[in-house]
């Protein structure tokens, strides 16, 4: 293909096939975890680590990305803070990087406009440093769910009995959750702070809703990921569209799509139910009996 001769469209499509596979993998464990907005959050948080990176001439990639894990360690203690209200430590975790951010961006006004970037990704413009960052991030998070794969299925269903049965827990989700502030720190560059809960959490919805097994969902959630990047990039380079905004909205499509044809299925699938009911019953019990009135027609 043609886009593929320039080596900006190569990095793009190597930095997007990357964090399809592993954020889609933990889009799955985030929604059984019923932790979909944490992709979210940490997001906001890496924003604020960006600003705090730009502001003291800092790196803005490695400093986001450190923010982020900082901040995925403070969800994981104020979310054992509040046990019965987990959903807490997201809002105040988010309201800290967010306000932060505001505040150090408008305390240097030259760099609020680099930050679109940021904000909305631009996966063309990936340097060779975030490159690598990312493979290794994949990498790292590979390991970590095919090592840990059994605890974590387990921790995933039913935490409770996983602590009783001995397994480290509180040590596996402060693992999880550092890894998932790898992951969507990594994931920035690509669909941006606005939209990098799409690339974990879409390609896992569509999974969970058609996947019959637990195995099957998170290979679908990852050919549904790099189906979606790569989609986006090809027609964000061909329209001269944002690639963030693009894939974002790839993927909608797809969620959309394949919802409609799981629910077109399961309704043909209840109209051949019912008529080979109606076949059986027929067969088994003979013609419906016509009713007195007719016979006289007749």
């Amino acid at each position: 293909m043609e886009m593929l001769q320039y080596d900006f469209m190569q990095r793009a499509f190597c930095a997007g096939g990357l964090i399809a596979i592993i954020a889609s993998v933990l889009g799955v464990y985030l929604m059984l975890r019923r932790q979909a907005l944490m992709a979210d959050m940490l997001s906001h948080v890496s924003l604020a680590g960006v600003a705090a990176g730009a502001y003291l001439n800092w790196n803005p990639t490695l400093s986001g990305f450190l923010t982020a894990v900082v901040g995925a360690v403070a969800v994981e203690y104020v979310r054992r803070s509040y046990k019965t209200y987990s959903e807490i430590s997201v809002a105040i975790i988010m309201v800290g990087g967010l306000s932060t951010a505001v505040v150090l961006m408008s305390l240097n006004k030259s760099i609020s406009k680099s930050f679109t970037s940021y904000l909305f990704g631009s996966v063309v413009a990936v340097d060779q440093t975030q490159l690598v960052l990312m493979a290794a991030v994949t990498v790292i998070g590979g390991l970590f769910f095919f090592l840990l794969r059994r605890p974590l299925y387990q921790m995933t269903f039913d935490e409770e009995t996983a602590r009783v049965s001995g397994l480290p827990v509180g040590l596996i989700s402060m693992m999880f959750s550092v890894l998932t502030g790898m992951i969507v720190a990594a994931a920035m560059p690509v669909v941006g702070v606005l939209l990098v809960s799409s690339l974990i959490v879409l390609p896992a919805s569509l999974a969970i809703r058609i996947a019959s097994r637990f195995s099957a969902a998170l290979l679908l959630a990852v050919g549904i990921g790099l189906t979606g990047v790569f989609t986006g990039l090809t027609a964000s380079y061909q329209l001269s569209l944002p690639p963030g905004g693009t894939i974002a909205l790839v993927l909608l499509a797809l969620l959309l799509i394949g919802v409609g044809l799981k629910k077109a299925v399961r309704f043909v699938r209840s109209k051949s139910s019912h008529v080979a009911a109606a076949d059986t019953e027929m067969h088994t019990y003979g013609p419906i009996p016509r009713l007195s009135g007719d016979s006289h027609n007749h």
